[in-house]
């Protein structure tokens, strides 16, 4: 038994004396790895809901045209933070004119008091548009959007704010965050919130309710956020398979307005809890001129150029001791790629002593026993896991399933106490409805993987272990520790340099239950430059 794990008994021990509440213990991944566990599925639990109608309250616009709406924070670089929101009324309709993004100024004033605004900050704005070259497709073009740069800011502290146009007295309302931590291994954000494939439904709002009674410090959003792709660009209603209801149509059709009513519905958060954003397959939204992620890389501020990234869809960021990694599935990943090497120059600067955590995601797991979306990124996990590994990332979130499962240890599918801890937290809440089927069961195991691959061909046969030469276990596989097809969201709390709480907070729980959790800890002393494993 390691050092650190007998610290922590002693801890859990002096509370358990000291408040004369001895719980069972929460288990840490020392005491991993577990043996593999499928929690039943819920029957009276609603495996998906449909959207919410666009003139439900949460969606509609509540201020004049020139006023700002759906505002949103972001972080930046650990003295900065972005704002940004939305003016002006979107149009959709065979022929869009866009707006003129100078028409409106892009201003923020901003202090530590309320009402006392010291500081002010100017920024860009811009608009895009969703345009499709087939006749009796209606085409899209976006309010203008805003983005402020605020720098200069106090670690931890709270800031007050007010953003919008002056000369034309279109200020919104006062609205406030508080900074996070500067980078060192004692200083941490108090809850990160991690979701994925949340959607606009009902079973969405629940998990935005959920997620609001956590107050959470921060937002992780693993991908796929809106779902506009599932519908048709005409909107009417929504449908949880586009292929199934719309099979003959030219291109994958959106809804751009299901956009807004998203931004609307996240504003009362993201107004005040900034939201670091990965793109995923349904935010793709191709359109004419090959273009993709039109929408998703307008409406979002992530700290690319911070970060040494030119594409904005990966990039880095520090938040108190830990460094984040944002990756992206969607586009080149290979060894030979421009994003390989942006990620082997962030690895290589990465400061432990600073940030001693090291946290990676993008949308498309690796690790996945459920039917949907089997071995998709395979060809990506060929290609990156070493250099994660190498580099000792601590922890990974994707998204992609339709449900909850988080791993033990793993490393090339073996495990290893070095590796990863991958968890999937897909389970947002999205039109598409829960993931049930698990490859390892009679008859799951897919007939087809549709593979992302970047122009290379990935072998998918497990090469080693029980399930050698198959491409499906028998049976639950090893690495995978706990299973549920539920709604819900995570929260992270970094303690300290070596221990993070992880907990799975389902839908249909009650506020402060948890479905899962776990102690995540780092063991630097055995696991540094990941030699002694390899």
């Amino acid at each position: 038994m390691g050092w650190s794990r007998l610290l922590f008994l002693w801890i859990g021990w002096l509370l358990c004396i000291s408040q004369k509440v001895c719980s069972a213990p929460i288990p840490t991944t020392l005491d991993g790895p577990f043996t593999p566990v499928t929690v039943s599925l819920d029957p009276n639990l609603r495996l998906g809901s449909d959207d919410l109608p666009p003139y439900h309250p949460r969606l509609v616009k509540r201020v004049p045209s020139v006023f700002p709406e759906q505002i949103k924070l972001a972080l930046s670089t650990p003295d900065a933070m972005w704002v940004s929101w939305i003016t002006g009324d979107a149009q959709i309709g065979p022929k869009v004119v866009p707006l003129d993004p100078l028409s409106v100024g892009s201003e923020v004033f901003y202090g530590t008091q309320t009402g006392n605004y010291t500081f002010t900050s100017k920024g860009k704005s811009l608009v895009y548009s969703q345009i499709y070259p087939y006749e009796g497709l209606l085409n899209y073009t976006s309010g203008i959007i805003h983005r402020v740069r605020l720098t200069g800011l106090l670690p931890n502290t709270k800031y007050y704010y007010r953003c919008g146009d002056q000369s034309l007295s279109a200020i919104s309302e006062e609205h406030e965050f508080v900074t996070p931590p500067s980078p060192g291994p004692n200083s941490y954000l108090t809850r990160i919130a991690v979701i994925g494939d949340l959607g606009l439904t009902y079973n969405s709002s629940s998990t935005y309710d959920h997620l609001v009674e956590n107050d959470p410090s921060m937002i992780l959003m693993v991908g796929d956020l809106v779902y506009a792709n599932n519908y048709l660009t005409t909107g009417n209603k929504g449908v949880p398979c586009y292929e199934c209801d719309f099979s003959d149509t030219p291109i994958r059709e959106t809804y751009q307005p299901r956009w807004d009513a998203w931004g609307r519905f996240m504003e009362p958060l993201l107004s005040r809890i900034p939201m670091m954003v990965l793109g995923g397959n349904h935010d793709i939204e191709p359109q004419a001129g090959d273009l993709t992620f039109a929408s998703y890389s307008a409406r979002f501020v992530v700290p690319s150029e911070e970060s040494g990234s030119n594409n904005r869809l990966y990039y880095s960021f520090n938040a108190g001791g830990v460094h984040f990694l944002m990756l992206a599935a969607y586009i080149d990943f290979n060894r030979s790629s421009e994003q390989y090497a942006w990620l082997k120059q962030d690895l290589e600067n990465v400061n432990r002593e600073l940030t001693p955590w090291l946290i990676a995601s993008w949308h498309s797991p690796w690790y996945n026993s459920y039917t949907n979306h089997y071995q998709e990124f395979e060809c990506m996990r060929q290609q990156m896991e070493d250099i994660l590994y190498e580099y000792g990332v601590d922890l990974v979130f994707n998204g992609h399933v339709h449900a909850y499962e988080r791993m033990n240890r793993v490393y090339n599918y073996v495990l290893n106490p070095c590796g990863p801890v991958y968890i999937t937290v897909g389970d947002g809440g999205n039109i598409e409805k829960l993931a049930t089927r698990h490859a390892d069961e009679p008859g799951n195991c897919p007939k087809k993987i549709h593979n992302h691959d970047f122009g290379g061909v990935c072998p998918f046969n497990y090469t080693s272990g029980p399930a050698k030469g198959k491409l499906c276990w028998d049976r639950q596989p090893d690495w995978s520790a706990l299973r549920e097809s539920s709604f819900g969201h995570g929260i992270l709390e970094v303690k300290n340099s070596t221990h993070a709480l992880w907990t799975w907070h389902r839908n249909q729980d009650a506020y402060g239950n948890v479905g899962d959790e776990i102690y995540i800890v780092r063991q630097p002393e055995i696991c540094a430059h990941m030699t002694a494993f390899l």
